[in-house]
C-alpha cells in the first residue's frame, strides 16, 4: 500500500513542478523568449544535474533542433552555460541559478538594443525634419516641424535616461536601492 502512495505523491509532485514551469515560460514571454525556450529553461533549472540535448529533447518531447536553438538563446542570455561531467562526451548544459543575474542580463541586452535604435531614430527624424524646415517657405509647416522636433527631443531625452537606467541594471548598481532577497 505505501508504493501506491509514494507513487502517488510523485505524480503530484512533478504537476506542482510542471505548473512552475508553465509559469516560468509564460513570464519569460515578457521578454522576448518563447515558451518553448522558457519550458526548456524551467526544465534545465530543474534538473539535478547538467542535461544533453537529448535529454532535453526526451523531457520536453521537442525536436533535438529546436532544443539547439532554444540553449543558444539562453547562452546568449547568460541563462545557461555549457557544463562538464567526467566520462561524458555530449554537449552538457545547465541553467544559471542566479536569476538577479539572468534578469539583469538579459535585461540590458533587450533593452539596450531597441533603447539604442529609438535614441538614433529620433536623432535622424529631427536631423531630416530641419532639412525640410531649412527648405519650406510654409509657416504652418514651419510651425508643425518645430512642435514636433521639440516633441522628438522630448522622446530622445526620455530614451537617454532609459539607457542610464539599462546601465545602472547591468552594473548591479541597481541592487543597491533594490536589494536582493538572498
Amino acid at each position: 500500500m505505501p508504493d501506491k502512495n509514494v507513487k502517488t505523491e510523485w505524480v503530484e509532485y512533478e504537476e506542482i513542478i510542471d505548473n512552475f514551469v508553465q509559469v516560468i515560460a509564460k513570464n519569460m514571454n515578457l521578454y522576448g523568449i518563447t515558451p518553448s525556450v522558457g519550458r526548456l529553461y524551467g526544465a534545465l533549472y530543474f534538473n539535478d544535474g547538467p542535461m544533453t540535448l537529448d535529454d532535453m529533447r526526451d523531457a520536453l518531447e521537442m525536436s533535438k533542433t529546436s532544443m539547439s536553438t532554444g540553449v543558444r538563446a539562453l547562452s546568449e542570455m547568460k541563462m545557461v552555460e555549457p557544463a562538464f561531467k567526467k566520462g561524458v562526451r555530449k554537449d552538457l548544459y545547465k541553467s544559471e541559478v542566479d536569476w538577479y543575474k539572468s534578469f539583469t542580463s538579459l535585461f540590458g541586452n533587450r533593452w539596450r538594443h531597441h533603447t539604442e535604435t529609438n535614441i538614433d531614430e529620433a536623432e535622424e527624424a529631427i536631423q531630416e525634419l530641419m532639412a525640410i524646415k531649412e527648405k519650406t517657405d510654409d509657416q504652418q509647416l514651419i510651425d508643425k516641424i518645430h512642435l514636433d522636433i521639440e516633441r522628438l527631443k522630448y522622446a530622445r531625452d526620455y530614451y537617454s535616461w532609459l539607457m542610464r537606467f539599462i546601465q545602472v541594471v547591468e552594473s548591479g548598481e541597481i541592487f543597491q536601492y533594490v536589494p536582493r532577497h538572498d
